[in-house]
């Protein structure tokens, strides 16, 4: 036996004296796992060799003995780095049991405890593993301690989260030593679905580990937030969420001010100086992470601010735009908006917090431009099948050219690709024109001077970029017929052509990456997840994941083909989800043709706040809201502009585009508006009037009685663009009733008596 190797290794287990019977026993172990050996026969073996030797049979003899058998039998049998992997783990096991104390313990502090954590995994990893079920209880309370104390979250991190992606998180996590803090529920989806894609343990995937990454991310907790309104005395604005809606909304104007005055103590504002100066001057977000946000089944889609900043000039510059920027996103939590939203899902008195999500914004730069290739949404299950040949189980993309804002926020002129992942190629638009005219016209990028996010044509943009994102990302006229370029050089007339992503989706491995990375969250999560991402120079970045809120559809839409004449109010035959909405009494209708008359800004702004004060005052009834284009976009000529505040009680939201207009509805799928109406239990309905098999009785809608100023007289000067209609006053006592079939894509609305049971 090689003397040498024994002395080596011996000086090795020497490191940490107190822990050699923990290595033995961990040597035994694998022993007799290993079917090697095992104690009794070990035993016997150090008696033999006592007695050979003539030496007393103490028990301290056959100790002593035995326990140096069990080194060269160890030793005799295995590598230096088995070894060396036992030897770290009986150190592992005894840091392991120091952090399980210190985390277990009542009161323990989380410097304390990320101490423990930092000696523990300071050791390195190895191929042995400590016990599971211990294992698992300490995760449990780290992500007690530092993500998040959701049940239904616990439960899905616990499985993917390890240790040490804890102290990984932690290593780029910022706080403040005063307040205990959590950093979040979009910190938190975002980090559990990184691992559930790309595992430390388990085996990897090698196309999700050459094509998929998440972009360099910083966690500012919630404890930066609590120290933040403690050093400001800003306690009076934890009972904001407690007034009446006009008093949330005049006070949030007031809580402008004072955070603009208020200040962060002078550590915090050291910590964030350094973190800038380490970051680099790399365009950055700054996205809410709430504590309620993105939870299973209330996901606050847009409820809370998300900042860009340039991130450029000076080091005082950056600084200021940061702190603006964080100030902002923690005000939000004060809003209208989220508080109405946590009032309707009985969330009011959750003690919510906000913590910060900084990531670097996925990019190159362009002159002075900053932006991605293209950045989306995607669902695992898709809501919006335009033909039966689709496979909801298969998902569906939101895709635009460069930031994603237009992907998940109501922007107009121009519109996503939408693209469902069961047959990529499927288009809800027919032929060229169609699609040119429902492409996407504008682009957002950053503009790296000022800061702000710029919409630019995309013909202007395409003289930006080089020759391959024009590839992926064109298509062109080619004699009457919407090609996409046949090689990457060839020359391309910009102004003859659009944005379709047609060599995107077949020339590289996007669509068969996205359908596998759905499925697996999916799997891992155990319901329908969205996730938000930007594809750039060949690598797919995970942005945001969360649960997805999907509507059951009903196995049967008893869709009737009888009604007729003065009964029938619209037929549509594009639904998004299968619905029954019985017996809606008042039904707001903002006339298209009206709205788009209006010529000043305040006057369409006016009808926002219109509709605003409907939905308050007949909070207490059916109703439905019926108006033109995109209702919430952020485009006002192409819809009234609303958020979830401004509609949140209505049953059903249609859509209506007259196709002299120059504009269709984009379905609002995949947007922060769709999900509201999908969680808040609203229907959407997309009306097509000049489309065959379509049906729309404008001059019901326009004919009937207004109650607008009987309902809200200080709107009267509104009389001719919003009408109220009280249905049973002028139809004889009868409601509308709602009938959507997303099956058969088939929608019917008509005046009927109430249902006995509605």
């Amino acid at each position: 036996m090689d003397l040498v190797r024994i002395y080596r290794v011996f000086q090795r287990m020497m490191r940490y004296p107190d822990l050699l019977a923990e290595m033995r026993r961990l040597y035994l172990k694998t022993l007799v796992s290993k079917g090697i050996n095992d104690e009794e026969t070990i035993r016997r073996e150090a008696k033999a060799r006592i007695e050979a030797e003539g030496k007393p049979l103490t028990e301290e003899n056959l100790n002593t003995y035995t326990d140096a058998l069990i080194d060269l039998h160890f030793i005799s049998h295995f590598s230096d780095e088995a070894i060396e992997n036992h030897i770290n783990l009986a150190h592992k096991n005894e840091l392991f049991r120091k952090l399980n104390r210190v985390v277990n313990t009542e009161g323990a502090t989380p410097g304390k405890i990320r101490k423990a954590l930092r000696e523990f995994c300071e050791i390195p990893q190895g191929d042995l593993f400590l016990n599971e079920s211990e294992a698992e209880g300490v995760r449990v309370a780290l992500i007690n301690h530092f993500i998040s104390n959701h049940l239904p979250i616990i439960g899905i991190a616990k499985h993917h989260l390890t240790i040490r992606d804890i102290d990984e998180m932690l290593t780029n996590s910022f706080s403040t030593p005063r307040r205990p803090g959590k950093i979040g529920g979009k910190a938190t989806g975002l980090l559990i679905a990184h691992k559930i894609l790309l595992p430390r343990l388990m085996e990897r995937d090698p196309e999700l580990e050459k094509y998929v990454t998440v972009p360099e991310s910083y966690y500012f907790n919630s404890g930066i937030f609590s120290d933040f309104t403690d050093y400001n005395g800003l306690y009076s604005f934890y009972s904001q969420k407690y007034n009446t809606y006009e008093a949330i909304e005049e006070n949030y104007r007031n809580i402008g001010e004072v955070f603009a005055k208020a200040s962060f103590p002078s550590d915090l504002v050291e910590m964030f100086r350094k973190f800038l100066e380490s970051v680099g001057k790399h365009p950055l977000i700054l996205r809410s992470s709430s504590l309620l946000e993105d939870n299973f089944g209330f996901a606050f889609s847009g409820k809370y601010d998300s900042v860009f900043i340039a991130n450029q000039g000076d080091i005082e510059t950056r600084l200021a735009a940061f702190i603006q920027g964080l100030k902002q996103v923690h005000m939000s939590t004060f809003a209208l908006a989220p508080i109405l939203y946590r009032r309707d899902h009985k969330l009011l008195d959750y003690d919510e917090k906000m913590s910060v999500l900084v990531q670097k914004v996925v990019g190159r730069r362009f002159g002075n431009y900053f932006f991605p290739f293209a950045a989306g949404v995607a669902f695992s299950h898709n809501p919006y099948r335009w033909t039966l040949r689709i496979r909801r189980e298969e998902g569906i993309v939101r895709l635009v050219f460069g930031l994603g804002t237009t992907a998940v926020d109501r922007i107009g002129q121009g519109y996503p690709r939408l693209i469902p992942l069961s047959h990529p190629q499927l288009r809800p638009e027919s032929g060229m024109s169609q699609i040119m005219k429902y492409s996407q016209r504008m682009v957002a990028l950053m503009n790296l001077e000022s800061g702000a996010i710029e919409s630019h044509s995309f013909d202007e943009v395409m003289n930006m970029v080089g020759p391959e994102d024009r590839f992926l990302s064109l298509s062109t006229d080619r004699d009457g017929w919407l090609a996409p370029p046949l090689f990457e050089m060839q020359d391309i007339d910009v102004e003859k052509g659009c944005i379709t992503f047609d060599n995107f989706l077949t020339r590289t491995p996007f669509v068969p990456l996205m359908k596998k990375i759905l499925r697996k969250l999916e799997s891992a999560y155990g319901r329908p997840v969205d996730i938000e991402f930007a594809w750039d120079r060949d690598k797919l970045y995970l942005l945001q994941c969360r649960t997805l809120s999907v509507v059951d559809d009903l196995a049967e839409i008893p869709v009737r083909d009888d009604v007729a004449g003065e009964a029938l109010l619209f037929r549509n035959n594009h639904v998004v989800s299968s619905s029954i909405v019985r017996d809606i009494e008042y039904v707001v209708y903002v006339d298209p043709r009206a709205y788009n008359r209006l010529d000043s800004l305040e006057d369409k702004l006016a009808i926002g706040r219109v509709v605003s004060k409907l939905n308050r005052v007949l909070e207490g009834s059916r109703f439905g809201m019926f108006g033109p284009g995109r209702w919430g976009s952020n485009d006002i000529n192409l819809g009234v502009r609303v958020g979830y505040q401004d509609i949140n009680r209505t049953r059903i939201l249609a859509e209506i585009a007259f196709e002299e207009n120059g504009f269709t509805p984009e379905v609002s799928l995949g947007t922060h508006f769709f999900s509201d109406l999908v969680e808040a239990g609203i229907v959407p309905i997309a009306l097509y009037p000049d489309q065959a098999e379509n049906v729309f009785r404008e001059n019901f809608f326009l004919e009937m009685p207004n109650s607008l100023t009987t309902l809200v007289s200080e709107y009267a000067a509104y009389n001719s663009v919003v009408r109220v209609l009280h249905l049973p006053s002028c139809t004889a006592g009868r409601y509308l009733q709602v009938f959507q079939d997303a099956q058969r894509q088939r929608g019917l609305g008509f005046l009927e008596a109430p249902a006995k049971t509605p």
